[in-house]
């Protein structure tokens, strides 16, 4: 019959309270009506709003505690802290190596890039003691990365990491220059500098692009020829022998150098310092190798690890 009318029948069509045996026909009736719908309408929505709230919360905790399960079954993994440009990179050649790690980043954008890569994720700062405890840097971890864009950042997780684990292996990310000796200080074991490697690069690639091409094609595992580090134990097999009595053409491997901190070898040529060791490029012949010392070989990953077996065999013979 008027404008009111048919406002009062839309929002009893629209809210969907029907048409009762009880229908108001006076005007106030017909408001007390309005405000009634409009009244149950916020009640339920306010309620449901607190169901479903309560339920995300739920199920974002459901997923954190999974990650953690899983990451307890684990062994000798790594924590990567930041999965920005560089650790999509590294995270994406762990994988491509079936090497176990987890990723830790306080951005939502970032997170969800992982969960679509089906990595095993954990929303939260890495800097937390709490985070890096429940994400295993005790119990099975044996390498923390933080690769994050930001040296602040980095030399938290550091200090975090280094704190938590006085043992454990830090690699840490340099943007800036100045801002190494503060990362080395914070307790890292090494730090990397993208910006720079790349430069690096690609002037040698100008240089020398047919050789680089050949390096390039190791590193990204083009063929099964890799460039590997094997450890001389003590008690082992290699231990106070000389590298002439190691017969490398056999094993089909090419011995590349020898990375050392014993102060004896400091005789030999051909050497530039690494982190409180040295590496000694192409050694002579009489090169005595002693325990803790890293022949750096390139050949195939079988024979690598052939060889590795063999050393490690003969530590446990000695032993015995």
């Amino acid at each position: 019959k008027n404008l009111f009318d048919g406002f009062y029948w839309s929002v009893v069509t629209l809210a969907t309270v029907g048409y009762g045996d009880i229908v108001p026909h006076s005007m106030s009736g017909r408001l007390v009506a309005i405000v009634l719908i409009f009244s149950g309408i916020v009640v339920l929505s306010f309620f449901t709003s607190i169901m479903v709230s309560g339920f995300s919360e739920e199920i974002y905790h459901l997923r954190e505690n999974r990650a953690y399960t899983e990451i307890k079954r684990y062994d000798n993994f790594a924590i990567l802290c930041g999965f920005g440009r560089v650790g999509q990179h590294i995270a994406k050649q762990l994988s491509k190596d079936k090497l176990q790690f987890v990723v830790i980043d306080a951005q939502l954008e970032n997170i969800l890039r992982a969960k679509e890569l089906k990595y095993t994720v954990i929303h939260a700062d890495a800097s937390k003691n709490g985070v890096l405890n429940s994400a295993g840097i005790n119990s099975g971890a044996s390498s923390v990365l933080c690769t994050t864009d930001d040296d602040v950042i980095n030399v938290y997780v550091t200090l975090t990491a280094r704190h938590l684990n006085s043992n454990i292996n830090i690699i840490s990310r340099a943007n800036n220059a100045d801002n190494v000796k503060k990362l080395y200080q914070a307790g890292a074991s090494n730090v990397i500098r993208p910006f720079e490697i790349a430069g690096m690069v690609v002037a040698e690639y100008v240089g020398q692009p047919v050789a680089f091409e050949a390096i390039l094609g190791i590193i990204h595992a083009k063929s099964d020829i890799v460039m590997e580090t094997l450890e001389v134990y003590l008690g082992s097999c290699l231990e106070c022998i000389e590298i002439s009595e190691i017969d490398f053409l056999q094993r089909k491997l090419i011995l590349l150098g020898v990375v050392s901190a014993n102060p004896e070898h400091r005789i030999h040529k051909n050497s530039y310092e690494i982190k409180n060791q040295h590496f000694y490029f192409n050694p002579p012949d009489h090169f005595v190798l002693r325990a803790n010392d890293l022949l750096v070989v390139l050949g195939r990953t079988m024979s690598i690890d052939h060889f590795r077996q063999q050393i490690k065999k003969s530590r446990a013979i000695k032993t015995t």
